[in-house]
């Protein structure tokens, strides 16, 4: 009776642990694709939206206000520094010219006439006057000196001593006079001739120049190389003094300007390289950084950074917008792996499955570093050699078992 009552309770646990073994036996196992986490380099790229301008520009304006006379350019011509762009009405100001510079070679001549001919003959005529006193003077000095040695040895008189001595006296004060007369000629009065000739002459000379310069200021002409890009007025009317005739714009090269955040500018550095494409990606350029702002945008808290391109043919227009592209630097040795492995994870930013010998799948906490064509780098949380699953991990729990397929075979339904 015992026996028979066990039998049933006996089939049971035999009919349960068949059931467990099977339902362990058909446990889904997901089919993934994995990847080992290596060492390499990676590209530190700080990408900004920027806004182009010209590499140079001027608004041409005229210092003197009068009408048009001819214009030498239309919009969209090509100038080059220095070149004649218009003319304004200007028969005054030559007039003005030739007023000026009849005075000037006036003053010119009368200065020549001053300094070269009446100051200079003076001049000489005193200096022989005082060469010749003092040669009239030595003489009379040794025809005394040598009566007093005459006289003292007995062989002269008095009288002839005496002769020689009134004879040296004179002949000394005659050279005081043509000495003191030099001095008178070559004295202030004089030279307050000459710079009185002088100044008349400078005087002259810059009202001319001034002349020339108003005159000057009726050829408007181009102070940068570049293309025409305005023409406020037509020929005939009046051109104000300080207000914009023309505009010339420099596209030889054009300058983005991009605001980035200050984590990312520690990074930049003038001369850096840079690709500069335009926002509907058809137009492209490499260039090179060329302005770090030393200080914060105090409303965005960014820096600006100016990223400088060459223009060929000039397709870049200023003013529009374009995707700037800066490659900071490059990370070598960096623990990298390839961005669709990167999943969230359940404790909040991103993790990795990380799938063992066993084919059991772990979910790893990760932090990332830099982010660049495809791959991320990774700071913390996976190593070197490690298998992580780079497809297939969307919904995979952790601890789950994987089967491994090989590359383009991750996700495929397999005929019946």
């Amino acid at each position: 009776m015992r026996t028979t009552a066990l039998a049933p309770i006996a089939l049971l646990l035999v009919l349960c642990g068949c059931a467990k073994e099977k339902e362990k036996e058909t446990e889904p196992v997901a089919p993934v694709q994995l990847i080992e986490v290596r060492k390499e380099p990676i590209d530190r790229v700080i990408v900004a939206e920027g806004i182009l301008r010209a590499l140079d520009q001027s608004a041409v304006m005229p210092k003197i206000s009068a009408p048009v006379s001819k214009f030498f350019v239309n919009r969209g011509d090509h100038v080059t520094r220095g070149q004649l762009l218009a003319t304004l009405e200007n028969r005054d100001l030559a007039a003005s010219v030739t007023d000026a510079r009849g005075s000037y070679e006036q003053a010119s001549a009368n200065y020549r006439n001053v300094s070269a001919a009446t100051v200079p003959e003076a001049i000489v005529k005193a200096q022989a006057d005082v060469e010749a006193a003092k040669q009239q003077t030595d003489s009379a000095k040794k025809l005394l000196d040598s009566r007093e040695q005459l006289f003292k040895e007995g062989a002269l008189a008095r009288k002839l001593v005496d002769e020689a001595s009134v004879a040296y006296a004179q002949a000394k004060s005659q050279y005081d006079t043509a000495r003191k007369h030099l001095e008178s000629v070559q004295s202030v009065g004089r030279h307050e001739e000459v710079k009185g000739a002088a100044g008349q002459l400078e005087s002259a000379k810059g009202k001319f120049e001034a002349a020339q310069a108003q005159l000057s200021y009726s050829e408007v002409r181009s102070p940068i190389s570049g293309v025409v890009a305005d023409r406020s007025v037509f020929a005939g009317e009046i051109a104000a003094a300080g207000t914009p005739l023309i505009t010339v714009v420099d596209v030889s090269s054009v300058i983005a300007r991009i605001n980035i955040p200050q984590a990312q500018a520690a990074f930049v550095r003038v001369g850096q390289p840079a690709d500069v494409t335009a926002s509907d990606g058809q137009l492209e350029t490499k260039g090179k950084v060329t302005v770090v702002s030393p200080a914060l945008d105090p409303q965005s808290t960014t820096v600006e950074v100016w990223v400088q391109a060459p223009n060929p043919g000039e397709r870049f227009r200023p003013g529009g917008t374009v995707h700037v592209t800066i490659a900071a630097e490059t990370i070598k040795d960096a623990i990298v792996v390839p961005l669709e492995a990167l999943l969230p994870s359940d404790e909040g930013g991103s993790a990795l499955m990380v799938v063992g010998p066993d084919s059991v799948a772990h979910q790893h906490k990760v932090t990332t570093g830099v982010r660049s064509d495809g791959k991320v780098q990774i700071l913390s949380g996976s190593e070197a050699g490690q298998k992580v699953v780079v497809s297939g991990g969307v919904g995979l729990q952790d601890g789950a078992k994987v089967k491994v397929e090989k590359p383009g075979k991750a996700g495929e339904k397999k005929d019946e």
